[in-house]
């Protein structure tokens, strides 16, 4: 049984988690014989939301397909580009009509296709259509096309997580959870063959407060008032999750979570990545 490799980097924050992309993916991918990446952005441009100029390059860094969350909207200009980009995702479960972009995708592994779903949660969030009714009606449609079927539900509440994981037991073959920043130690593979983590973490500087200098955070949370949340710098690591799954019923056969540190210095004398 050959099975499919799929490499899951998690919400990239700022310039720093740009550059780990930049420099981690595509060793990375020779390690693992990936065969898909799939990348959570919606943080890439300062911690809010992603340009198309900075989509295009970390579609260069070995990236196969974007997803995002409720940050995809924090740059104006990416609009028209959504339209252009379907490799780019926000979330299904935004109105179907006037609102640009695709909530899904799927993609061409040699002989194999893998869809790419993403799915916003709305306990704690903008108030969006139901994510488990959009769920059903978009792996009831990629189901045509493939059994593989990955998610990249972006959420805050662990609950919501969860129930989706279950809501879905089954029908996919794995719910990746986002938004949080603050990876979780529970992946695991379902007796149905449907891997779950409640969150794969972050992409970008581990010494802050969820990706932010930590100052600014602090302030807000003693005075509550506002203030200016700038990307921080330091203890950048990618982190994301490795699956292996069975294309020929989607069913997931590993999970295995991953941390990897990033010292630009240490590779000052190799190629030089596009990191603007």
């Amino acid at each position: 049984m050959s099975l499919l490799t799929i490499m899951f980097v998690a919400d990239v924050c700022g310039r720093p988690g740009r550059q780990a992309a930049a420099y981690l993916i595509k060793p990375m991918r020779e390690e693992f014989s990936v065969d898909l990446v799939i990348a959570n952005i919606e943080n890439a441009a300062g911690g809010f939301g992603i340009t198309p100029e900075m989509s295009r390059k970390m579609f260069t860094y070995g990236i196969d397909v974007q997803t995002s969350g409720n940050h995809i909207w924090d740059r104006v200009q990416i609009l028209d580009y959504l339209n252009e980009t379907p490799k780019l995702l926000r979330p299904a479960n935004f109105p179907a009509t006037g609102v640009p972009g695709n909530g899904s995708y799927v993609a061409a592994v040699g002989d194999h296709k893998v869809a790419v779903l993403n799915l916003m949660g709305r306990v704690y969030m903008a108030n969006t259509d139901c994510p488990f009714q959009v769920a059903d009606e978009e792996v009831r449609r990629l189901k045509e096309k493939t059994p593989t079927i990955f998610i990249d539900f972006h959420a805050e509440a662990t609950s919501e997580k969860q129930a989706m994981a279950h809501y879905l037991d089954g029908n996919v073959s794995a719910v990746i959870g986002t938004h949080t920043h603050v990876a979780t130690a529970d992946e695991k593979i379902s007796g149905r063959g449907t891997a779950y983590l409640t969150d794969a973490g972050m992409t970008g500087p581990h010494d802050s407060i969820i990706g932010m200098d930590k100052g600014p955070s602090l302030g807000r949370f003693l005075t509550g008032m506002p203030k200016r949340f700038t990307t921080a710098t330091d203890d950048v690591k990618m982190c994301g999750v490795i699956l292996k799954v069975d294309p020929e019923d989607g069913s997931a056969k590993h999970i295995e979570r991953f941390s990897r540190e990033f010292d630009l210095a240490t590779f000052q004398n190799s190629s030089q990545p596009d990191v603007d």
